[in-house]
């Protein structure tokens, strides 16, 4: 478990982090969002012991990071957003060198080889990292930190500059690690935490700004009801109508088309259920309604309507 109490980081008069307190319970893949600047590394940066805080305090498993660092780091394994690879070193060279680092006491030839087949490097083991695509850097990054079995693993910005495939292929390793270890990823990617994470901690100018499970995001802000509506009927009239109907707050085209019907995504002011209104009024009309289904704001909308939330609170 990760415990933190009134964390501050200051430089001069400018608070990097001010006064935040969080709980990371052991078995959470958790997602530290925020945009750059906001916080987020140099609060990974303490909780790793890498950065001393100004106020507060953090505890691994209830040892103090500061007081007790030798047995609150043997706990971590931390990927920095540049990985601190020796690229004159093959991976093989690299991983004993790790291992010999941690004073790991596991078997170490049957401990490195089952981390390399953990990420998936066992079949360049033997090659120079300097010869390594990004993607394999990156893994050879993850083994690293799990060299040691630590039950917590801290990833910051893990797939910055990869291309597609290497990005899925991590997230797929990060959400296989959730299931022996508990995971924060930092991050400012809304798709990293949607696809990986259980719950999200939303840090921005240094202050946590939510702190919801990933599924129930969605009420971390107030937020109008949508949804996505198909409807046989011309195209233009439709959208006139809804739209002239009181609680609508927007209609919009989806784009999708099946013969004369059209995707609708249409948005309700808050507290006002339109859909039994909605209803009436093209069947009236006499425009069958094919499907409804509400929509969930995405991740990015809510990240930018709580940031700019809090600036309007100033």
């Amino acid at each position: 478990m990760i415990e933190i109490k009134n964390l501050s980081k200051r430089y001069g008069n400018h608070y990097a982090v001010d006064d935040i307190s969080f709980t990371i319970n052991d078995g959470e893949i958790v997602g530290f969002l925020g945009p750059n600047g906001a916080g987020k590394s140099t609060t990974m940066n303490i909780i790793t012991g890498y950065l001393s805080a100004t106020s507060g305090t953090v505890s691994i498993d209830g040892y103090d990071i500061l007081e007790e660092s030798t047995q609150a780091k043997r706990l971590i394994g931390f990927l920095p957003e540049q990985p601190p690879l020796y690229i004159d070193m093959t991976v093989w060279e690299y991983l004993t060198f790790v291992y010999e680092l941690k004073g790991c006491t596991f078997n170490k030839q049957k401990h490195l080889d089952e981390v390399c087949e953990l990420v998936k490097i066992s079949d360049v083991k033997r090659r120079l990292i300097r010869n390594l695509s990004k993607g394999y850097k990156q893994r050879v990054g993850i083994a690293g930190a799990l060299i040691g079995n630590p039950k917590m693993i801290i990833f910051d910005e893990p797939t910055v500059g990869l291309d597609p495939k290497q990005i899925i292929d991590i997230r797929n390793l990060i959400r296989n690690l959730g299931k022996k270890h508990t995971v924060v990823l930092s991050t400012h990617i809304m798709q990293e935490v949607q696809a990986v994470c259980d719950r999200i901690i939303v840090i921005n100018e240094g202050k946590i700004i939510a702190d919801e499970k990933t599924a129930s995001f969605n009420n971390a802000v107030n937020q109008n009801t949508r949804y996505r509506v198909k409807i046989a009927g011309p195209q233009k009239e439709v959208v006139k109508l809804i739209r002239s109907m009181v609680g609508i707050v927007s209609c919009e085209l989806h784009g999708e088309r099946e013969g004369d019907a059209f995707t609708y995504d249409i948005e309700s002011a808050q507290n006002i259920d339109i859909r039994k209104s909605l209803f009436r009024a093209l069947a009236e009309k006499g425009w069958p309604m094919l499907g409804m289904e509400p929509i969930g704001m995405e991740l990015e909308d809510i990240f930018l309507k709580l940031i700019n939330a809090k600036g309007e609170r100033k």
